[in-house]
């Protein structure tokens, strides 16, 4: 078993998928950042003082009966049960951030990948199974055809 862990960590989609997380993590934190620091203050203003990571309801009262507080702190520090739905709004925010900028990373390297206009094929369609091959295939790895020399070019 330690010999497939050994060839599993050596193998390149392991150290490719630990950067991933890393670099994920600190990205989630400069879009946290950017949300609450960068775009949220402008909304506020905007909206004369709203802040969505501060809007809660109470749904039920706190210890000693108080069920009208300035903000979740407090509320949660007497004893009563919030439905904190302002962070959830900054938090669909983060999403939608986080989301669009890995669509444009995703966009920026399949153009990357694209080959250029007049460029020399690389790869072609089985006759067979219509899946994308090598050019220089001899047999389809896919659905294992042979390929005819008219298909091969």
């Amino acid at each position: 078993m330690l010999k497939e862990f050994k060839e599993f960590a050596i193998k390149g989609n392991a150290f490719d998928l630990a950067v991933g997380v890393i670099i994920g993590a600190a990205f989630g934190s400069i879009v946290s950042s950017l949300v609450k620091d960068i775009i949220m203050p402008p909304i506020s203003a905007m909206t004369g003082g709203l802040d969505f990571s501060n809007k809660f309801v109470v749904l039920k009262a706190g210890k000693d009966g108080a069920d009208s507080f300035t903000n979740i702190a407090d509320a949660v520090k007497a004893g009563a049960v919030t439905w904190n739905y302002g962070n959830f709004i900054t938090l669909v925010i983060n999403f939608l951030i986080v989301a669009f900028a890995v669509f444009l990373l995703v966009r920026a390297l399949n153009n990357l990948k694209k080959p250029k206009p007049g460029a020399p094929a690389t790869a072609k369609d089985c006759p067979a199974c219509t899946m994308s091959i090598p050019i220089k295939a001899t047999r389809c790895p896919h659905c294992t055809s042979e390929l005819s020399e008219t298909a091969r070019a």
